[in-house]
Parts: C-alpha cells; sequence; structure tokens
C-alpha cells in the first residue's frame, strides 16, 4: 500500500485529516494505528493541556504526561454525545479526549449521521463548545481525524474477486451517509486496493524510524515559519507565496472539480506539507498535483459497477 503509507506520511507531518476506502483487510486499520508511532512526542504544554482534558473525564493522564499522543479508536455505535461530550454536567467526549493525538473512527458510515456532523465544529476550530441547561463548556478538541471505510455495503466493489452483489442504489445510498460537508474538511482521500499476493510475498516496506525522521524534520520546518502545523496555520502566507503556476494550476481545478474556497485551501496546506517533506521552501507544481490527486480522490461520482453486479 505504497500510495496509503504516503498519505499516512503527509498526514502526520502536517496533521492532516485522512480518509481511507478500500476493500475489507487491505491495511486500512493497520496503517491508521500505526500513526501515533510517526508522530513527535507532546511537547509540555501540549503534554499539560491533553492531560487536564483526561482528569476532567475522570481519567488517568499518566499517558500524556509521558509524551505518548492519544489514540481514540471510538466503535461506531458511539452516540454524539460520546464523541463529542455532553451530560448534565458537560464532559469531554473522545474528540475532546482525542486533543493532540488522533481520533481513528473505522467503519466511518456506519456511525450515526448526528455523530458525524457533530465532528465539523471541531474539525474546523479545534475546539467544542458543550451547552446545557446547567451549564456551557469550552472543550479543546484539536486533533488528527483518521477514518476508514468500505466502497459499498458489502465492502467488496471494484475487488478483482467480483463477489460485489450491490447496487447502484445501495451504494449510492452507503456513501450518502458521509456528508459533503464532512468530506469538505477531509483533506486526503486514498483508495486501498487489494494488493496482489506477489507483492504480500515480497520485501516489507519501509520502517517507521525514517519515516518518523522526515516527519520531524517537516514539523521544524512548520514551528519555525509559522508557529504550528500547516494543517492548522492561516491560509493567506501559503497562498502569497505560491507562484503564478501553481495558483493557475489550483483555480483550474477548482472550476473543473468544481472545488469550494476550503477544500482549495486545505489542497494548498497539503501542497506545503508535501514541500516540507522534501525540505523545499518553494511550493511546486508537482507539490500542488500531489495534494489535488488526494483532493480529488473524493470529488468524481462513485465509480461504475460491473457488468456482472446484480442492479436492482
Amino acid at each position: 500500500q505504497a500510495r496509503g503509507r504516503r498519505a499516512l506520511e503527509i498526514t502526520a507531518a502536517g496533521g492532516h485529516n485522512l480518509l481511507m476506502t478500500g476493500p475489507p483487510g487491505t491495511g486500512k486499520t493497520l496503517l491508521a494505528r500505526r500513526l501515533p508511532g510517526l508522530l513527535p512526542p507532546l511537547s509540555r504544554a501540549e503534554a499539560l493541556e491533553a492531560a487536564a482534558v483526561w482528569s476532567a473525564a475522570g481519567l488517568s493522564g499518566t499517558q500524556a504526561c509521558l509524551g505518548l499522543r492519544p489514540f481514540r479508536a471510538p466503535h461506531h455505535t458511539a452516540s454524539a454525545v460520546a464523541l463529542t461530550g455532553g451530560g448534565a454536567w458537560p464532559r469531554p467526549g473522545e474528540v475532546s479526549l482525542a486533543h493532540h493525538g488522533v481520533l481513528f473512527l473505522d467503519e466511518l458510515p456506519e456511525f450515526d449521521r448526528r455523530a458525524l456532523e457533530a465532528l465539523r465544529q471541531p474539525l474546523e476550530d479545534g475546539e467544542l463548545v458543550v451547552s446545557r441547561a446547567a451549564a456551557k463548556r469550552r472543550f479543546p478538541a484539536a486533533f488528527v481525524l483518521v477514518a476508514a471505510m468500505n466502497p459499498c455495503p458489502c465492502g467488496y466493489l471494484g475487488d478483482p474477486g467480483g463477489r460485489c452483489r450491490c447496487s447502484a442504489e445501495a451504494v449510492a445510498r452507503y456513501r450518502a451517509r458521509v456528508s459533503g460537508p464532512l468530506l469538505d474538511r477531509i483533506d486526503l482521500v486514498v483508495d486501498m486496493p487489494r494488493p496482489s499476493p506477489d507483492l504480500l510475498l515480497a520485501s516489507p516496506g519501509e520502517a517507521s524510524a525514517p519515516v518518523r525522521g522526515r516527519v520531524e524534520a517537516a514539523r521544524a520546518m512548520q514551528l519555525a515559519r509559522q508557529g504550528g502545523t500547516n494543517a492548522r496555520s492561516p491560509v493567506e502566507p501559503l497562498v502569497a507565496a505560491l507562484d503564478p503556476g501553481c495558483r493557475r494550476l489550483l483555480e483550474t481545478a477548482g472550476r473543473r472539480f468544481g472545488l469550494s474556497p476550503r477544500a482549495l485551501h486545505r489542497a494548498v496546506r497539503v501542497a506545503r506539507t508535501v514541500a516540507d517533506l522534501a525540505g523545499r521552501e518553494a511550493v511546486t507544481a508537482g507539490d500542488v498535483q500531489e495534494a489535488l490527486s488526494f483532493r480529488l480522490a473524493s470529488g468524481p461520482p462513485p465509480a461504475p459497477l460491473p457488468d456482472r453486479a446484480v442492479r436492482v
């Protein structure tokens, strides 16, 4: 899964949100669980913030105090309150417990629609305001969202084995469970097809240690340039630094594929991260093209079903 590993490296370097789609057993969950090992340790200030959130939830903050980034993976039956927090006296939910860490949502379309829509504010603002009759609380929620989903209800659409029998309407309904506004807040979308057996028997992929070294170097560049990760930095300076060729490329893609301003801004941030991973001060057209290739994976309509599929 070379493309999936590349997307994960970009996610770790810039703090971007990632969605992986593919049949069961292609490595989506495995890659997601490797992300904390690619991230740099928590700084002292970040560790104190994370420990305070965990303490407010009645949990031990020892992990954060040791510099380990949180990794939260709630089950898809979790309610909106479990994800965002709440109660008569509001307490932090999963999005806040993942502050400065990773929130992994496996089987994304199986989550309750209201729970998924509640993620839109923290994904945009990095915090969550919970209002109840008795109290109003503001919880930090600056996390990296990593999600995984199957391409269809049975999970085998496009699989070489030809096992998918889902109708076009069933596929459309399944994918519509994840709304456009939520997808617009995801920076990278990558397909995870089933690898051939000869690839599985080949030499193993790159270890985490060298990838973590590149991630730390890229984050050091971002910290020196703007004081934080690209995913949460102001986009205006990044756009101003683009050369005319990169701007034309973004404008063409925006018109052709109907990308929103938010989607274009997120593509600019991803392109900046790609350049940081390469150690370049300037963003090139190749960086923009790679960023758009991950962005446009969520743009076109679902792929047509194979002729052997049963249509109801």
